[in-house]
């Protein structure tokens, strides 16, 4: 089996060359598909430059818009979720994708390092972590990664993909309920965080509200 890289990204102009590089460069790898979401910068015309395939928005869906969107009518046996702000450390995806180019996981997600410097409180990773336990007894370093390797057959199990800031659980939580090997694997990758700024809270308040209306979802379904 060989993967499809799709790579959501909104505004990412200074890393999204050097990520899609680095896909490209993985054994595995057949095609990198960029999703922009309507960035204001010239991350479409960089991605193209490095030898993506870029699908453009007409006008901002969020990750979860995005890639239901694409990944509708793309032709694929593994598919790898890679963020667009990992810059070079999207090589550490290859680690992700092995365990499901070798059928050992049916939906391996990457665990990150612990971070150089907390960008919050740790709120939504927590709830996210303790959903997860709670509903399926997974216990997870990373719950709410977006670096994501799975089948076709969780592809399709898990899709549409949950908009907003809940997708990751959602799809987690899903793929369990299914009966799906779920997997973390660790790497060493990073990228950027919010600060504690006024826009990091709200960017995390969103992510926590998300995070919750995902866990309440999953948790009513019979």
């Amino acid at each position: 089996m060989r993967a499809t890289a799709v790579v959501p990204s909104y505004n990412e102009q200074s890393v999204i060359a050097e990520t899609v590089g680095a896909l490209l460069a993985m054994d595995g790898v057949e095609r990198v598909v960029v999703v922009d979401d309507a960035s204001a910068d010239s991350s479409a015309a960089r991605a193209a430059a490095a030898g993506a395939e870029v699908v453009v928005n007409g006008s901002n869906l969020g990750k979860g818009g995005s890639l239901n969107r694409v990944l509708r009518g793309l032709d694929f046996e593994v598919l790898l979720l890679i963020d667009g702000d990992l810059g070079v450390y999207a090589a550490e995806a290859g680690k992700v994708l092995e365990p499901v180019l070798a059928g050992e996981a049916d939906l391996a997600i990457a665990a990150f390092p612990p971070p150089k410097a907390r960008g919050g409180f740790g709120l939504a990773q927590g709830l996210a972590r303790g959903g997860i336990k709670v509903l399926s007894g997974l216990e997870m370093r990373s719950p709410i990664s977006g670096q994501r390797a799975m089948t076709r057959a969780v592809f399709e199990a898990v899709s549409p993909f949950r908009e907003g800031f809940g997708v990751e659980v959602a799809m987690t939580l899903d793929a369990h309920r299914a009966g799906f090997r779920v997997v973390e694997v660790p790497t060493e990758m990073s990228h950027g965080e919010t600060g504690r700024d006024w826009a990091g809270f709200v960017h995390r308040g969103k992510q926590f509200r998300d995070i919750a209306r995902a866990l309440l979802a999953t948790a009513l379904k019979k």
